[in-house]
């Protein structure tokens, strides 16, 4: 059972980008734009990363502690609105960079269909297809309900 409220998992599994917050070598926040890929059972947030953009991967190593911003309604398909910042933890996932992102093929599926036709063409890119996954799981959330951030957020806290 997750502490995330069902308002809140609408928006998570609805959005197709977050703004994805971890802090460099030198102790800097640095945002990388990634889709998020929600899981209901687990309450964790997955993404994935190429092994050509493995800086982030890097620093999440060095420190786990991470933020994804969900903030832009044009990207968010869902008839309600929330912005929705999580903060939590994060573990780099690589034991298999050729074929484990793949068990999270019916989440991404759900977001955007079309990744079957490129899937079935990574032979053309194969570094690309070599993906490491990034596993958020929440431990705070803060809502903006209705996206008001002119009110104070709803905190939650697993």
């Amino acid at each position: 059972m997750t502490f995330i409220p069902a308002h809140v998992e609408k928006i998570l599994e609805n959005a197709l980008v977050c703004s994805f917050t971890c802090i460099d070598g030198k102790g800097r926040p640095v945002t990388h734009p990634l889709l998020p890929l929600y899981e209901r059972d687990s309450g964790n947030i997955y993404f994935t990363s190429s092994v050509l953009f493995s800086k982030k991967l890097e620093y999440i190593k060095r420190n786990p502690r991470v933020s994804a911003l969900f903030s832009n309604r044009r990207f968010i398909m869902s008839d309600e609105f929330h912005v929705v910042l999580v903060q939590g933890d994060a573990r780099v996932l690589e034991e298999d960079i050729h074929h484990g992102w793949e068990k999270l093929l019916p989440l991404w599926r759900k977001k955007e269909p079309y990744i079957d036709a490129y899937v079935k063409q990574r032979i053309a890119l194969p570094l690309f297809w070599e993906r490491s996954i990034i596993e958020l799981a929440p431990r705070k959330l803060y809502v903006w309900n209705d996206g008001d951030m002119s009110k104070e957020p709803q905190i939650y806290v697993r």
